[in-house]
């Protein structure tokens, strides 16, 4: 299955769901400009020479976004920084989102407001650093729209610490060591379309309900959606990695991400040994 197809079958899902809530997605009648905004936060220099910003993303009530790895019907948001300038690097922190389920179908995301903060590496340390750029994304509430925000900020090297940007870091999930765990084992094996990824994550309970997402490590694989179970004191995970372009799939164990979403917290896994 190739990632078009792949993408096309997630946008008639969407539209699926929209009807099947009552409404349709249709663009005459109605006003969709202010349905998000965004704005980029400063959170001034950091202790390693590094400046802390964020992109504050805000939803009209009900609406949601998604995150990085949405599910298998959501619309993964994308970046495009062109214009920035002083920029050698940038790190995205994301902060735990949520899951949630609309017509039997399970999506990843946030409501309300998204606080992205956003660790910039300069290429000249101490000189202006503008952010300049564009957010691709999905929002959705009855029905799911695709839109684009704009942002062009200078930002202020003397500003200080900023709350949002310090609790949106405070959200995000936990390391594996900080959520004690043990070891990740992954089996891959060839399917017709990629390679089919089984996880087993040796780690403490995250709460009642646990949701793991596995995802291919960089933009060369596309993940389908995360079955997951507990076994014992196991947490087992399977998904197929799809390539996003024609060729062969190759997986790099090391690269590979885990991410569990749990009732009491969530945890960020890197790599895997065989098994």
């Amino acid at each position: 299955m190739s990632v078009n197809l792949r993408s096309f079958l997630a946008s008639a899902a969407l539209a699926l769901a929209s009807l099947t809530s009552g409404a349709v997605p249709s663009m005459a009648g109605n006003n969709w400009d202010n349905v998000a905004t965004i704005n980029v936060l400063d959170g001034g220099p950091t202790a390693d020479g590094r400046y802390l910003g964020a992109l504050h993303l805000r939803l009209e009530d009900g609406w949601k976004t998604y995150w990085r790895a949405p599910g298998d019907a959501g619309i993964p948001p994308q970046f495009h920084w062109q214009g920035s300038r002083n920029v050698a690097d940038l790190r995205i922190t994301w902060p735990t989102p949520e899951v949630f389920l609309t017509s039997g179908m399970r999506t990843i995301g946030y409501h309300d407001e998204l606080v992205l903060p956003i660790e910039i590496t300069p290429k000249s340390p101490g000189k202006p650093i503008r952010l300049k750029g564009r957010m691709e994304l999905g929002l959705c509430k009855d029905v799911c729209i695709p839109s684009e925000l704009r942002f062009d900020h200078r930002a202020d090297l003397a500003a200080g610490r900023h709350p949002a940007i310090a609790a949106a870091l405070a959200a995000r999930p936990y390391s594996a060591s900080e959520a004690r765990v043990r070891g990740v084992t992954c089996h891959l094996s060839p399917t017709p379309y990629g390679m089919k990824v089984l996880a087993r994550i040796s780690m403490p309970s995250a709460g009642t309900e646990e949701y793991a997402v596995i995802e291919g490590g960089g933009a060369a694989l596309v993940a389908t959606e995360t079955k997951s179970w507990r076994e014992g004191s196991e947490l087992v995970a399977e998904a197929e990695l799809l390539p996003a372009r024609d060729g062969p799939v190759a997986v790099d164990r090391s690269a590979l991400r885990f991410t569990v979403l749990g009732t009491s917290h969530a945890v960020d896994i890197r790599g895997c040994t065989s098994g």
